[in-house]
């Protein structure tokens, strides 16, 4: 079993900076793929961010240039590096892992207002 725990979320102001932490139970170089996903109330849970196990990063368009996908292997941690913060990048963000079934974080609240 694979435990993912999510961290880093909050409060910031538009234009501002977070950094979410997704913490895993076993070594990143375990999966296949991990990702960020985010949702918001009443919509599906869209993907934000991917990082494959060779390390090839793909976004969402609505984040390029903004957002950073990133993992320490020796921490066993996986990031996401959220810049130029929006009102509309308000969700609560969630920390996927692929191996041979996929698992999910608990997710963590990310909201962007003045």
């Amino acid at each position: 079993q694979v435990q993912l725990v999510e961290s880093g979320g909050g409060l910031v102001q538009p234009g501002g900076s977070l950094r979410l932490s997704c913490a895993a139970s076993r070594s990143l170089s375990d999966f296949n793929y991990m990702r960020w996903y985010r949702q918001t109330p009443g919509k599906l849970r869209d993907m934000v961010a991917q990082i494959t196990k060779g390390g090839a990063t793909d976004y969402v368009d609505s984040v390029k240039g903004r957002f950073t996908i990133f993992r320490d292997n020796a921490k066993n941690t996986l990031y996401l590096q959220m810049d130029s913060l929006r009102p509309d990048d308000t969700a609560i963000y969630y920390c996927y892992a692929n191996r041979l079934e996929p698992f999910w974080g608990q997710g963590t609240q990310v909201t962007v207002s003045s």
